[in-house]
């Protein structure tokens, strides 16, 4: 399975860097703490979907949960 939270922290520092916003700054707007920001940028945060909503939507991003990209081996709970 893709390691979901790196992928998307990946991302998430790519748009911010793009739109030269500092972290503290992206924090700030996205009503986060700077640490929050950090760790879901490094893909080590267990940010609740709220979270992410909260940084994604100043970026201007979408937070989309994709079954297909789920591994297919995984069995059901």
């Amino acid at each position: 399975m893709p390691n979901v939270k790196i992928n998307m922290g990946a991302v998430i520092k790519a748009r911010r860097e793009m739109l030269g916003l500092l972290q503290p700054e992206l924090a700030a707007i996205a009503r986060v703490s700077t640490r929050t920001l950090q760790l879901v940028e490094k893909g080590k945060a267990n940010a609740s979907i709220e979270t992410l909503l909260q940084i994604a939507d100043p970026l201007g991003l979408t937070i989309e949960l994709r079954l297909k990209d789920m591994d297919k081996s995984a069995k059901p709970l």
